[in-house]
């Protein structure tokens, strides 16, 4: 067999793009269950919902994860493809820009998805269609991290549909854009967590005030009404979509 070519095959990078996206999940999601339900943590970390999440519901977090890391990775091949026939914005060479472009690429990435992911779950909120496709989601009605992609198919390939189409015409290197999946999940799970690791006085703060919690996710879960933002908290306040327990909670 010509290894060579095993390498570089479509199905052989499909694969590993997938064992990476789910590798990363089950280890970030696994550490942080670890540390708040396992070692103890829950006596020091704030529980948002008292009761222990079902373990049938993170057995099927786990599995629905799966399908979304193949999703993940199919998007990832396409964007392979894309770039090698030239019809990106990706940029290979580190100094074609200037260094500090890598943190305002990035910064400009989390504003758009930011942006593209309030206006998107409020459309699966309002739509009877795509209430049964989310739905899925909101299963874990009381979520732990491994909740942190487990999407339907159909929702999966909208969450990540945004970024083809922003580095389309937006210069973005690699380094980035990896940068940017992680902190996407990274933040994923802390939304998931089913604990609070922030001090509510950060929220209360001129700045934090603008930033979400995992509080808020958490609530979103429990009633599905409110409470539509991603990594920040304006689009809420400025449509009045937060609910009134987390107004409540971040202005006592």
């Amino acid at each position: 067999m010509n290894l060579d070519i095993l390498l570089t095959s479509p199905a052989t990078t499909w694969v590993a793009g997938a064992a990476f996206v789910y590798g990363r999940y089950a280890l970030l999601a696994g550490l942080a269950f670890w540390w708040c339900y396992r070692r103890g943590g829950r006596i020091t970390l704030t529980k948002i919902q008292s009761a222990p999440p079902r373990k049938a519901r993170i057995w099927e977090e786990l599995r629905e994860s799966a399908v979304t890391a193949l999703v993940f990775a199919t998007f990832g091949l396409g964007l392979k493809w894309l770039t090698d026939a030239g019809h990106t914005a990706i940029y290979s060479d580190v100094f074609q820009h200037p260094w500090w472009y890598l943190i305002c690429s990035f910064l400009l990435l989390v504003i758009i998805h930011d942006t593209y992911f309030y206006f998107l779950h409020r459309w699966f909120h309002a739509s009877s269609w795509w209430r049964k496709i989310h739905a899925v989601h909101h299963r874990s009605h009381n979520p732990t991290p491994f909740a942190a992609l487990a999407f339907h198919p159909l929702e999966a390939v909208l969450e990540v549909a945004i970024i083809p189409l922003v580095v389309l015409w937006l210069p973005v290197h690699p380094i980035v854009l990896l940068a940017f999946a992680s902190f996407s999940l990274f933040w994923n799970i802390y939304g998931h967590l089913g604990y609070e690791l922030i001090p509510f006085w950060v929220f209360r703060s001129r700045i934090g005030r603008y930033l979400n919690s995992s509080t808020h996710h958490n609530l979103h879960h429990a009633d599905g009404r409110h409470n539509f933002g991603l990594y920040f908290n304006y689009w809420d306040r400025w449509l009045g979509t937060n609910s009134e327990s987390y107004l409540k909670k971040v202005s006592s």
